[in-house]
């Protein structure tokens, strides 16, 4: 069974003038362990999918489940990180911000949260500033703060959305490493949205093609992570995932 079950579903919201279909009959399925990507140009409602399965939004059509049960709104096994670097509670210290969602489910004593919680920030190489508060990180350190609040409630599934896209480039690459030598250690099972056909290379090992709006699925390309930049196939892939992405295009304007 797989962990992540989204089938033909179709999510539609309302603006003060108009009801918008941000995806159409999307279907997929996420294994334990995957490291999933949903790619696609900007409005393609990769976000807006992520956030259902988030439970944030409930599908106009089809179904959406994690294990057996039906996804009907949040919960702890799904834990989101965005690119937002203001996600941190900026009173709290970096260990407070990690042990406050263990505390608030009430999924572990004190004691145990604490434990937890600095392993975590240990795994993404913070234990020196454990003590510091948000407004003295850098980005890509508020975001691997952000990243080990989500994986100390230990979810079924990490939900991941953009988070590296408004850091520099090289801290980018390096926030990239942490989080495949994070999944290396843990085989954490993760979605990941980003609309960087690079990036989806380098992190997931399944990825999904979505059209420009509406978001329907066009293809889905799979043992990603077999391919290397050493014998030019990664290389070779990107082109093939623009060409899959935007064919059509051209003729079309």
């Amino acid at each position: 069974m797989a962990l992540l079950d989204v089938s033909g579903v179709t999510l539609r919201y309302k603006t003060s003038s108009a009801v918008v279909t941000a995806t159409e009959r999307v279907s997929f399925t996420v294994d334990k362990s995957d490291r999933f990507v949903l790619l696609g140009p900007s409005g393609c409602g990769k976000s807006t999918l992520l956030k259902a399965v988030g439970g944030y939004m409930s599908p106009s059509e089809g179904r959406m489940t994690i294990g057996d049960r039906e996804i009907r709104g949040p919960g702890a096994d799904r834990m989101m990180i965005f690119q937002e670097f203001d996600q941190l509670l900026p009173w709290k210290s970096v260990l407070a911000n990690v042990m406050f969602p263990l505390l608030t489910a009430r999924k572990l004593s004190r004691k145990d949260a604490e434990l937890r919680a600095r392993s975590y920030i240990e795994k993404v190489g913070l234990t020196r500033v454990v003590d510091a508060y948000p407004h003295t990180l850098s980005g890509g350190m508020k975001q691997r703060v952000a990243i080990a609040r989500g994986m100390a409630m230990e979810p079924d599934i990490l939900l991941m959305d953009e988070p590296f896209a408004a850091l520099d480039a090289l801290t980018r690459r390096t926030c990239q490493d942490e989080l495949l030598q994070l999944w290396s250690e843990t085989r954490f099972t993760v979605l990941f949205v980003t609309h960087s056909i690079a990036e989806a290379i380098r992190i997931g090992n399944r990825i999904l093609l979505l059209s420009p709006h509406p978001g329907r699925v066009k293809a889905e390309v799979i043992d990603v992570d077999k391919v290397s930049n050493d014998d030019g196939s990664a290389g070779r892939l990107e082109k093939e995932i623009h060409d899959l992405l935007f064919a059509g295009e051209a003729t079309a304007h």
